[in-house]
């Protein structure tokens, strides 16, 4: 991935676009992998467990790549104009606790006592906190009607695909409370996508590894804290556990931190307009779940949206593609 100075933002590139279509279709699959391992695992040590792989993972790839920090430039390990190593540590804090910790432990609590489709609709509202954050921090990602227009259309394609459940009360007292904790999850990754834009000149592997081992550093003890330890797993429970955090942790996260880095955290945020189609996809081919009936109406709300949020970069890649 080409080095940008902090906070810059360049035209969505088709590795970009591919980036974006392949994590849509890997988090919409982690949903039924969830399941298997919290039939051995308690939800701290889920999310906990995958982290720890992942950090074993991006670590000893990073370990291998040398464990710098700094950007690799033209094959040299100087880089120019970039603050100091110790001017990164903040934010590779702050992106560890916010992208993992937080809205894990949010999501967690908030979704004993919501629906599922509240729950999925607070992630797809991602982009709608990303796109004024992004405005007021991120140069190059200013708002626009065009922007506003195709997020809105791409927002109603999820709220569409999840139906009337979306409106559906689930009668808990505490679901007031609960919806909040959703919404805070969602907060802590548009501000993480933020947080990740605006770090200083990094290696992406280093940014990758680094901020994940963080995340598992307070995440392991937490669900020791809670949980206790683990009882033997299943064969089953542990193979899902191990594919949650090589898959859509580790090798997502890598993904995810490439878009945002060059393409911008906007662009990446049209991911989670993707996740609940390959959700209910996977459900029905590989769970027998019936696919609602508005599926086909919703998906090309989703794409209209991305097209006319993307009109320009769309309009450069084909042109580049008919060359």
């Amino acid at each position: 991935m080409p080095v940008t100075r902090a906070g810059t933002t360049t035209a969505p590139t088709p590795a970009n676009f591919a980036a974006v279509a392949v994590l849509g279709f890997i988090w919409g699959g982690t949903f039924m992998i969830t399941k298997l391992a919290l039939e051995s695992f308690s939800p701290a040590w889920v999310a906990a467990g995958r982290l720890a792989f992942a950090a074993a993972v991006l670590g000893s790839i990073w370990a291998w790549r040398g464990g710098a920090l700094h950007p690799r430039i033209s094959g040299s390990p100087r880089e120019t104009g970039a603050p100091s190593g110790p001017g990164r540590l903040p934010f590779i804090v702050a992106i560890g606790l916010l992208n993992s910790v937080v809205p894990f432990g949010l999501l967690a609590w908030g979704q004993q006592y919501v629906t599922s489709a509240f729950a999925g609709v607070s992630m797809a509202a991602i982009a709608l906190f990303v796109l004024p954050l992004a405005h007021f921090f991120v140069p190059g990602e200013r708002l626009s009607l065009r922007r506003i227009l195709g997020f809105a259309i791409g927002f109603a394609g999820v709220a569409l695909l999840l139906g009337g459940d979306l409106f559906r009360s689930s009668g808990d007292p505490m679901e007031n409370w609960g919806r909040l904790a959703c919404l805070g999850a969602t907060l802590s990754y548009a501000v993480s996508s933020i947080l990740t834009r605006r770090c200083p000149p990094v290696d992406p592997v280093a940014l990758a590894a680094s901020t994940t081992l963080v995340g598992a550093g307070v995440a392991l003890p937490l669900a020791l804290l809670i949980s206790g330890l683990p009882a033997a797993p299943g064969a089953l429970a542990l193979g899902a556990l191990v594919l949650l955090g090589v898959v859509p942790t580790a090798l997502a996260n890598q993904l995810r931190i490439s878009v945002v880095r060059s393409a911008g955290p906007t662009f990446m945020s049209l991911t989670n307009y993707q996740v609940p189609v390959w959700a209910m996809i996977f459900g029905a081919l590989l769970m027998g779940e019936q696919l609602p009936s508005a599926l086909f109406a919703a998906l090309g709300l989703i794409l209209a949206g991305l097209a006319i949020s993307q009109w320009g970069a769309l309009r450069r890649l084909f042109a580049r593609l008919g060359r």
